[in-house]
């Protein structure tokens, strides 16, 4: 499979660069999990006139501040040299592929790279959403992490729909995109026209399946909240205290706004899958000089 090697020798090329930014953002995104957490201890300690918890809330708002900022420094060199060697390399090899094509990879390609930068990101944080917050959970209150867990559920079937449906609907539009210069290259009124008409088509078709199903999704959270809501204020045999519910809640709307984000996460991977289908990574191994790896067509 082409993409497969599109993946394969980004991570090898750029190996070191990647785990670093990647261990930061980990890192980043464990002290923002942690963050509501030491919020309730802090809540706690105060009403019973101790800072500890307090100090623990300041320390780990110093983590998420120091490695965030320094991740944020280092990411827009990193990618920036991935895309800029990536693109040089695309068109100084590619010379006599059809110019339509090649436009349109170079695109193609810097949306890969801003998966790599940005959508990545998005699914590991989405990961510490709903899986930190639902093993958190566990120390408040386990009736919420069942009905959470129960949740997934209908979203998991949701999402495999609309999966199909997205990677169909990118296929279409990207094989649109690709004929873009030759089409300009025509100067025909009426075939432009056309061409940027069908464009408009297969992006209002995506936004319309998105709309659709932000709104499942969105009837599935409030569905969630609502009865978190009435299973805590239900508990027997437990005494809440004020950082607690602070604590239960907010990784509620945690583990929320990660669902939230699964559309999202779907819609780009049947973004990606297509574009790797169109553009391949190739290395040239068998050559002694410059072996590093370039982009190709793929039909």
């Amino acid at each position: 499979m082409p993409g497969k090697w599109v993946i394969q020798t980004i991570v090898k090329q750029h190996r070191y660069k990647l785990l670093l930014t990647y261990s930061l953002f980990a890192v980043e995104m464990l002290g923002l999990l942690l963050r509501p957490y030491f919020l309730g201890e802090a809540v706690n300690d105060l009403l019973k006139n101790s800072y500890n918890g307090l100090i623990l809330l300041v320390a780990a708002h110093l983590l998420w501040v120091v490695t965030g900022t320094i991740r944020h420094m280092y990411d827009s060199r990193t990618y920036s040299d991935i895309y800029t060697s990536l693109v040089v390399r695309l068109m100084s090899r590619n010379k006599n592929k059809d110019l339509s094509k090649l436009s349109a990879h170079s695109n193609l390609s810097r949306e890969f790279i801003d998966f790599l930068e940005f959508d990545l990101n998005y699914i590991i944080e989405a990961v510490y959403n709903i899986a930190g917050s639902l093993i958190l959970l566990c120390f408040y209150d386990a009736q919420v992490v069942l009905l959470c867990l129960t949740m997934l559920i209908p979203v998991t079937v949701t999402g495999y729909i609309y999966g199909k449906r997205m990677r169909r609907l990118n296929k279409l539009r990207n094989d649109e995109l690709e004929e873009q210069v030759n089409v300009l290259a025509t100067k025909n009124t009426i075939r432009i026209n056309q061409h940027y008409n069908n464009l408009r088509k297969w992006q209002i078709r995506i936004s319309d399946q998105e709309a659709w199903n932000f709104g499942v999704m969105e009837l599935l959270v409030i569905v969630i909240i609502s009865a978190a809501l009435i299973i805590s204020s239900k508990m027997s045999g437990k005494t809440l205290q004020a950082g607690d519910l602070i604590g239960i809640y907010t990784y509620i709307l945690k583990f929320v706004s990660g669902l939230d984000t699964v559309p999202y996460m779907i819609q780009r991977i049947a973004s990606l899958k297509d574009i790797l289908h169109r553009v391949e990574l190739q290395t040239d191994d068998e050559k002694e000089v410059d072996p590093e790896p370039v982009f190709s067509s793929v039909a």
